[in-house]
């Protein structure tokens, strides 16, 4: 149980890494490819497998099929760009299990990630997102006991700066407009008369008062112009008046 799982750990370790040798790539070819792949600094080849020993033996391939054990095989050739080796437990001439895939691309290798690897890479990419959304969602809540939950867009708020704000146009009033704030304010200067006026721009307010004690005269003043009117109108008894013309009768 513990070599099967030191095993899959390899096998998950390698379906990161890639591997070449440049000096193989033009000589490429459906013959080649296997010696290629049994090179001994490909990480992907295992040494203690049936090819090993058909290789030091000097026999052919053929004679894997009648070897019990690991073994590697060209599964699929498109040359000069593809080529795809199968690793598989032999059992018998006609029984043999699936273990590992690689692919060979422009030279160099790969090892093709079984389904399980494929299902938990996405299973944990979805579970990834999910998670994150939830983290950004909950950034963006606020709670306050009076107002309760609510959300705050930072984007939102730039947004609203970012816009140029449209002036509304001024409309020019209508009549009763007019009319109707005229006879409002004349109502309040009657209710509430000013106290201060300022009777040039620039001077200071006068209090109103003080102007209408000015406007008024004395009633010592208005007493002596009413008596020098009436000594002026009636004729001295030494001066008489000047005799009417009359008109000739021709």
């Amino acid at each position: 149980m513990e070599k099967e799982q030191a095993q899959m750990t390899l096998w998950d370790n390698l379906l990161g890494i890639s591997w070449v040798d440049s000096s193989w790539i033009p000589i490429l070819n459906n013959v080649t490819v296997l010696d290629y792949f049994s090179e001994r600094s490909n990480p992907f080849y295992d040494r203690t497998c049936n090819n090993e020993v058909v290789k030091m033996q000097r026999l052919t391939l053929d004679h894997l099929t009648q070897m019990a054990g690991v073994e590697y095989i060209l599964l699929h050739a498109q040359e000069p760009i593809l080529f795809i080796i199968r690793k598989q437990q032999r059992q018998s001439p006609t029984q043999v299990i699936p273990l590992a895939d690689y692919y060979i691309i422009a030279g160099v290798i790969y090892q093709a990630p079984d389904l399980g690897s494929v299902i938990n890479s996405r299973v944990l990419s979805a579970v990834h997102g999910v998670q994150s959304s939830f983290d950004e969602a909950m950034s963006y809540c606020r709670y306050h006991p009076s107002k309760g939950y609510w959300w705050h867009f930072k984007d939102q708020e730039e947004r609203d700066k970012a816009k140029p704000k449209s002036k509304k146009k001024e409309e020019p009033s209508s009549f009763f407009q007019r009319q109707r704030v005229d006879s409002l304010l004349l109502d309040l200067r009657q209710k509430f008369p000013p106290k201060f006026v300022q009777q040039k721009s620039g001077e200071k307010p006068v209090a109103v008062d003080q102007i209408k004690k000015e406007a008024e005269p004395a009633p010592e003043a208005i007493k002596q112009e009413e008596k020098e009117p009436t000594k002026s109108t009636q004729p001295s008894a030494g001066t008489k008046a000047p005799p009417e013309k009359r008109m000739r009768v021709q």
